[in-house]
């Protein structure tokens, strides 16, 4: 067991992890290329363990430690406590939660392994707000999609407020990102044997309840990005159509909310 360790310094070295959380262009750069990710909240922190992914380090405010000891006697990671006011001097922002962590990130898996087993499926195209990311995965987690594809273009499921909305789901649902797109769409996602539906609000797109979703072994849900959607390319190719019936004039949900009812309906019909 590693015993907690108090520091006093912002500028100590042992806290790079933590530094300047809020800057999103800097983080979604550095995070990837040092191989790690933040998970925030004991929750996400013993979510993130259970899943398999490495410890580098955790940073607490002093109440937390009581709450995470047994995390902290179990794993063999050094464990820095600090005061609210350099949690925040450091990280950019008041940490509420008061635990982080430094997580090793894995290796991503070839999609066509991810797809093997999977019968239910969701893709995004371009979906780059991380609150929506987080969304679609807690939502594909709690309502039984197999598995998570992603366009070259869209945002990381690992940073910190994608895993933080997504309440560690992004640890449960496997996911891999398409390289060729959408050439990866017709030669990894329907050659795999997958039904392609774009879910779109246009008109003439057959309405969800419509959809003959059990007679479909294995299915791949297409979700574009919020305000522009599927891109034509995308669109053209899907094998199905699919909209979301609406009333009191209401054109389209948001895409986490969209992804959800989504989910729902195919899932529930597999």
């Amino acid at each position: 067991m590693a015993e907690p360790v108090e520091v006093g310094d912002p500028d100590d070295p042992r806290l790079h992890d933590y530094t300047a959380l809020t800057d999103v262009e800097l983080r979604r750069r550095r995070e990837p290329a040092e191989g790690l990710f933040i998970a925030e909240g004991q929750k996400v922190v013993r979510r993130a363990l259970r899943a398999g992914y490495g410890m580098r380090s955790m940073l607490l405010t002093a109440k937390w430690v009581d709450a995470l000891r047994d995390v902290i006697e179990e794993v063999p990671a050094p464990v820095y406590v600090v005061s609210d006011e350099l949690a925040e001097r450091v990280t950019g922002y008041h940490v509420h939660r008061g635990a982080l962590a430094a997580m090793q990130r894995k290796v991503l898996p070839d999609a066509a392994d991810v797809l093997a087993g999977a019968r239910r499926v969701v893709v995004m195209e371009a979906v780059n707000d991380h609150t929506n990311i987080g969304a679609i995965f807690r939502s594909a987690a709690a309502l039984g999609m197999d598995a998570v594809l992603l366009s070259p273009d869209c945002a990381d499921p690992l940073y910190r407020r994608s895993v933080k909305v997504s309440m560690g789901a992004v640890f449960s649902v496997p996911y891999a990102r398409l390289d060729a797109w959408p050439r990866d769409l017709y030669g990894t996602v329907k050659e795999a044997g997958f039904r392609l539906l774009a879910l779109t609000p246009a008109a003439e797109a057959t309405a969800l309840p419509d959809l003959a979703a059990h007679e479909l072994p294995r299915l791949a849900l297409l979700l574009g990005a919020e305000g522009p959607g599927l891109s034509h390319k995308a669109l053209a190719a899907a094998d199905t159509l699919v909209r979301i019936p609406m009333s009191h004039d209401i054109d389209s949900l948001n895409v986490g909310a969209a992804a959800a009812v989504a989910f729902y309906a195919v899932a529930a019909a597999s």
